[in-house]
């Protein structure tokens, strides 16, 4: 079994899914998400991300950890402060010498749904259906990091299947 955690990273919000994968079954474990207040300065911000995901990680002591993969093309500020508050949000998972995983969007939408450009009302379904919920995850950035921890569940069991001695280059018969 392996315990991962799934991290929609950003400033106001930070998505997180906790779930245990077993032999391609998952379980979940947790959800939710880390808010900061947007009267808070910038600093206190980062401050309040870091210090809640330490506790996140302590309580669900996850194995690993998968995290959208940032990509921006407009707004340079934007893109450099929620790259400064995934710094933060990943500190204490390195700080405990947890694995990080990042995942684009493409890749969570073709692992959930099988298509790269699926609507994330598909994504968000498929993600409640293959967890056995009776509801959509809310808000999205929990939805989201949910279904990165998904992606990063049969990532983990598509590494072990290539590990496979047999399966190493060259010895395939």
């Amino acid at each position: 079994m392996v315990r991962i955690i799934g991290i929609d990273p950003g400033y106001a919000i930070v998505g997180y899914g906790v779930l245990d994968y077993n032999h391609g079954n998952f379980s979940v474990v947790g959800f939710g998400a880390v808010t900061t207040k947007s009267d808070m300065s910038f600093n206190a911000r980062l401050r309040a991300i870091y210090l809640d995901m330490t506790k996140l990680i302590e309580y669900y002591q996850p194995d690993e950890m998968g995290i959208e993969k940032l990509f921006f093309n407009t707004n340079e500020k934007t893109a450099i402060d929620v790259a400064q508050a995934r710094g933060v949000t990943i500190l204490p998972a390195i700080m405990k010498n947890i694995p990080i995983y990042e995942y684009t969007p493409l890749q969570v939408k073709s692992s959930i749904v099988g298509y790269g450009r699926a609507e994330k009302k598909q994504v968000q379904e498929m993600t409640r259906s293959m967890l056995h919920l009776k509801e959509i995850i809310r808000p999205d950035d929990t939805a989201d990091a949910v279904a990165i921890a998904i992606t990063h569940g049969l990532s983990v069991n598509t590494r072990k299947i290539l590990a496979r001695p047999e399966l190493k280059r060259g010895q395939i018969k």
